[in-house]
């Protein structure tokens, strides 16, 4: 694969020198509904309700279907378009004179009532699908049926032609060859170790172990992922993409509609073309306000979707603390944190950087009321504020002012406030053993031993330690034992394993007159042994999980995560997920001239029933801490902070 690096406008003139805009053409027969144009032929196919052609200038992207399935009915598996399936086509012209075509198919899973719907589109002049996925289920008598945890749309070739998967424009790496899939070994959900064939290049270039979760990104600032063809299979040589991302780019329209209108686009590239060359090319509809005209023009086919004559763009003018870097705004539901947006299916969410003056503006917001949450790396705590409105026919700026929230004088602070744990050991530092170097933390976390890494514990002595290699981005109770490939058997240790010390020193100085300590406590996530449910089970002691501070030999009160926190993270490659604080208030004379010791601590030993194939440990991901020291009495209190990821 070359490296070379083409120019964006180089990108967009390749592209629309390959545009020929012709009329798209929709038909249908007994067996298929079709929808294409001079270069891309798209069908799907009524016996089965799937996509089961998609070429490209010829070339097929998809291969032959090998079938598929739903999980989201109570019990079992079903598959959509084989029940009791209806098909509309569609054909128009938007407000630009350019045409398109549309297929819907809608069906029914008879024993609940659950919905689903596909709807695609095409328009003259593209070569990418406009893609829309609804579920809906209504029933008086059984209102709440089960937990939605995931609801996706995918692009999923079986075609040898694919060689690569790429997230962004730094994480991409070769898929693994087919030797290398025949003798993987499966270490955890999703996860296999292809260590057995060392010449592979996945196995060469980027890691032992394959998991899809290695590919996950956040939503921020995320515009566009997918696969690439290096033209070693193709038919002619040429390099081709597969790039999907919501053109939406800084919104997250979670309501009772099609789930966020996403945009697939199809590329193809001269033979040598780099991935990421392609993968740029795709960015560059990665626009809210890119299509609106066609958008417009086919919402009386998309049920719930919100035309352009009820948005209006938001913007916000903000006093930022100092040393505020990198700010976000968030609009999401009124009154609620933004992390628990998804409990209102009529709910959106939207989000926009803050430049250096302060200012912000988002584009084609749905007109409503909304809470204003703005965070940035560097600042402790979070802006937040309701019954921000948002309105069609009235202008203005939100003007808002956020100070940093403090105690009193800081003590020490380790980490960095960024809702992130990827400033800790194998964290977001660079692989030096593969030559992609991926982030550590996208690797399966086994891979990183804890016992032989910190085989005394963890100590951290402030002024001293330095956190990227004294302080490991999880926090276990137990490491080893289930779904751990490389430590089979569990290690509890003698509370080196859930118990981290914190040294510092303190002088008289600071001590005196001082009338109240807190000590802040940011997770960027917490597994309780809830796991990844949002499922309280009362045979599980951890279900709600006690972290307790010990100062100086003194426990404090546990705080209490409640099982409704609890979230999959870094053994899901993860370094950002749900994420909570609390404050420890405590009495000063617990403290001391000289040196002092905090310890944090999980129970001892402290595990769940896992169904899946993941680790059964519970554990947490800081964020960030610090100690403060204040003349007046101040009241601490738990906040949910703020979200950003897919």
């Amino acid at each position: 694969m070359q490296l070379g690096i083409i120019s964006r406008s180089c990108l967009i003139l390749l592209s629309l020198s390959r545009s020929v805009y012709a009329k798209v053409i929709a038909t249908e027969d007994d067996a298929h509904l079709v929808i294409t144009n001079d270069r891309l032929y798209t069908r799907v196919d009524k016996a089965s309700g799937a996509m089961d052609t998609v070429e490209l200038d010829g070339q097929n992207l998809l291969g032959i279907r090998s079938g598929s399935t739903d999980g989201s009915i109570p019990k079992g598996f079903w598959t959509p378009g084989k029940t009791q399936p209806t098909y509309e086509l569609y054909s128009g012209t938007d407000s630009t004179g350019k045409s398109h075509g549309g297929i819907k198919m809608s069906d029914t899973y008879t024993a609940t009532g659950q919905i689903l719907e596909q709807y695609w589109f095409l328009r003259d002049g593209e070569t990418g699908l406009h893609v829309f996925s609804r579920i809906a289920y209504y029933n008086e008598t059984t209102p709440f049926l089960r937990n939605l945890q995931e609801f996706r749309t995918l692009f999923l070739p079986n075609s040898e032609i694919w060689t690569h998967l790429a997230t962004n424009g730094v994480q991409y790496a070769p898929l693994p060859g087919t030797e290398a899939k025949e003798k993987q070994v499966v270490v955890q959900d999703a996860t296999w170790y292809m260590g057995n064939t060392p010449d592979d290049p996945y196995v060469q270039q980027e890691a032992d172990y394959f998991t899809k979760y290695t590919f996950q990104d956040t939503w921020r600032n995320h515009d566009a992922h997918g696969m690439y063809a290096d033209g070693s299979k193709t038919s002619d040589g040429s390099t081709f993409g597969a790039v999907g991302y919501a053109p939406l780019s800084h919104s997250f329209e979670s309501s009772r509609r099609p789930d966020d209108q996403q945009y697939f686009y199809f590329n193809r590239f001269p033979s040598g073309t780099d991935l990421q060359a392609l993968r740029e090319d795709a960015a560059q509809f990665a626009d809210p306000e890119w299509n609106v005209e066609f958008y417009d023009s086919i919402a009386e086919h998309v049920p719930n979707y919100v035309p352009s004559k009820d948005r209006a763009t938001w913007k916000l003018h903000v006093d930022l603390p100092k040393g505020a870097k990198n700010p976000i705004a968030v609009l999401s539901q009124d009154g609620v944190d933004f992390q628990d947006n998804v409990f209102d299916t009529k709910a959106y969410q939207y989000w926009a950087e803050i430049n250096e003056s302060g200012d912000a503006n988002i584009p084609r917001v749905k007109v409503g009321t909304y809470r204003l949450t703005i965070y940035a790396e560097g600042i402790f705590g979070q802006y937040v504020q309701d019954g921000i409105k948002v309105s069609a026919t009235e202008a203005g700026a939100t003007q808002a002012k956020w100070e940093e929230e403090s105690q009193g004088e800081e003590i020490f602070r380790i980490g960095t406030p960024d809702k992130s744990s990827g400033e800790y050991r194998h964290g977001y530092e660079r692989d030096p053993t593969h030559p992609l170097h991926p982030e550590q933390y996208r690797i399966y976390w086994a891979a990183y031993d804890f016992v032989s890494d910190f085989p005394g514990g963890v100590t951290f002595k402030v002024g001293e330690s330095d956190v990227s290699r004294d302080l490991n981005y999880v926090h276990w109770s137990a490491f080893g034992g289930y779904a751990n490939y490389l430590r089979p058997q569990p290690y509890y240790g003698d509370g080196n394993v859930n118990n981290w010390t914190i040294v510092f020193d303190l002088g008289k100085e600071q001590l005196h007159e001082k009338q109240q300590a807190i000590f802040t406590v940011q997770l960027a996530g917490a597994k309780t042994a809830a796991g990844n449910t949002d499922v309280f089970n009362a045979s599980e002691p951890h279900a709600n999980l006690a972290y307790t501070v010990n100062i100086n030999g003194k426990d404090l009160e546990p705080w209490i995560i409640p099982w409704h926190h609890s979230s999959s993270c870094a053994v899901r490659s993860a370094v950002i997920c749900y994420n909570i604080a609390n404050k420890f208030i405590f009495d000063p004379a617990l403290l001391k001239e000289g040196e002092n010791r905090i310890i944090l601590s999980l129970p001892y030993r402290a595990t769940n029933y896992e169904s899946a194939v993941l680790p059964n440990s519970v554990y947490v991901q800081y964020d960030a801490l610090r100690l403060e020291l204040g003349s007046a009495k101040k009241r601490g209190h738990e906040r949910g902070y703020a979200l950003d990821t897919i």
